[in-house]
């Protein structure tokens, strides 16, 4: 079977509140590819936590889309184009930012990593044990909006178009 053109890596951890953001934003996803006759195009990994060794999924991709949590971001996300960053790659660690995981590929492949973008979805509370709040149930329609945007033209210049203004910001 051919490679997927586009990568799609969500984290988080369903037993820990609004951490379940990625996972959930994932299985979402894979219905609605489905149904729209796009799931060839994609594949589709959910982790816990980002690691050295999904660098290797980056090989062949034309595009690489992050999907994860995030404390610090206004509501009700962020999307941002990542850039490989070595100073942020580091061995010893077992959790990877996905700067991270780009900066990892050229050291083991020799090549290029892909073009690559990162969704951050405001979360509030990752309490073990809760569910997904109520406000991030809502930032999560909201990037859900945006992920079926991006995945019907998955061109980097499309991507690109979507960084700034209403989609950036989540606002209207």
């Amino acid at each position: 079977m051919p490679l997927a053109p586009v990568l799609i890596l969500a984290c988080g951890n369903p037993s820990r509140g609004d951490d379940a953001l990625g996972p959930l934003l994932l299985d979402r996803l894979q219905g609605w590819l489905e149904s729209a006759g796009l799931a060839a195009g994609c594949e589709l990994i959910a982790d816990f936590q980002l690691q050295i060794e999904h660098a290797l999924d980056l090989v062949g991709r034309r595009l690489v889309l992050f999907i994860d949590a995030d404390r610090q971001c206004a509501p009700p996300f962020v999307f941002r184009q990542a850039q490989a960053s070595s100073a942020l790659a580091s061995h010893s660690t077992h959790a990877l930012s996905p700067e991270a995981v780009l900066a990892v590929l050229p050291r083991i492949d020799h090549e290029a990593p892909p073009p690559a973008f990162v969704l951050g979805v405001r979360g509030e509370s990752f309490v073990l044990g809760e569910g997904l709040g109520e406000a991030a149930a809502g930032h999560a329609d909201s990037a859900f909006a945006l992920l079926q945007e991006l995945l019907r033209t998955p061109e980097i210049s499309h991507w690109q178009s979507l960084l700034s203004g209403r989609v950036a910001t989540g606002s209207s």
